[in-house]
């Protein structure tokens, strides 16, 4: 019993761990992807790109390839990480290993993927960009606007992952079900769920797309980034129209959900009334 209780401890301090390291790279990746390349913005004057060099001498410059080189090098490796271990055969092999701990473990290694991306990676500030906006009276306002369309694409970003089971997609709620015998969460979602989220396990496509081409300033790497990024979400994706039809279904199952007590309300006040009038 005493085993089975540090085992317990363990497994749950692991997953707290696992969860406060994600919760900090997740913090650093909106920095990194984000308001880091606005507040170079902020002011209309960028020192993140030379408009002044030709492409043409730009793409023969030595270090513009080696940070070209090793930023796709970085992309590779995350892209790769979080492909493999998603892979079924591995995810079995994995699953074996870590048990419960399964999803804190692919979790856990997509943070530390994504801190040695940023860690190293390199800005290309020796050749034009792709475009700059740096003319009154947008050079102020356009920052700001991208600022606040940023901020809003993170905040549907947050809503939606919390909508769709942050728990779960952490792994904190397996090791919970664990705790209390109740086994895998994902089995006692309906079928139909199941298989929504076989198919799309990261529901921020749109809004993640806005943040990632949506700046004052298009610098090479940026394009880079934003480039593979975009195409590895559009791949990693399979929807179909039953996926569509059981989101329409859900939408309109909380929609009539939420209308509900409003309505057994105004039905209740229309009853008090109408008993007040036959007094």
């Amino acid at each position: 019993m005493a085993s089975v209780t540090v085992r317990g401890w363990t497994v749950c301090t692991v997953s707290l761990i696992n969860f406060a390291f994600v919760f900090i790279s997740g913090a650093d990746f909106v920095r990194f992807i984000s308001f880091r390349a606005i507040y170079h913005n902020i002011t209309g004057d960028t020192t993140l790109c030379q408009d002044s060099i030709p492409w043409s001498v730009a793409l023969q410059d030595s270090s513009v390839l080696r940070s070209l080189v090793v930023d796709f090098g970085l992309l590779i490796l995350f892209t790769t990480q979080h492909s493999l271990l998603a892979w079924s055969p591995v995810k079995q092999v994995l699953q074996s290993v870590f048990g419960v701990l399964n999803r804190t473990a692919y979790c856990f290694t997509t943070a530390l993927a994504l801190q040695v991306l940023m860690r190293y990676w390199q800005p290309v500030t020796g050749a034009p960009c792709l475009w700059s906006v740096r003319h009154a009276p947008w050079s102020v306002w356009f920052p700001l606007l991208c600022f606040t369309l940023h901020f809003l694409c993170w905040t549907i970003i947050c809503s939606i992952l919390m909508i769709f089971d942050y728990p779960e997609l952490l792994g904190i709620k397996q090791v919970y079900y664990e705790c209390l015998g109740l086994g895998d969460p994902v089995c006692h979602k309906p079928p139909r769920a199941q298989r929504l989220l076989s198919h799309l396990r990261h529901p921020v496509c749109l809004e993640l797309g806005v943040v990632l081409w949506l700046l004052p300033c298009l610098s090479l790497d940026r394009l880079l980034l934003a480039g593979t990024l975009s195409t590895y979400l559009a791949l990693a994706h399979s929807l179909d129209k039953q996926d569509l039809a059981y989101l329409c279904a859900e939408y309109n199952s909380k929609m009539q959900h939420l209308n509900e007590p409003q309505q057994g309300s105004s039905d209740a006040t229309d009853q008090d009334t109408s008993n007040h009038k036959e007094k």
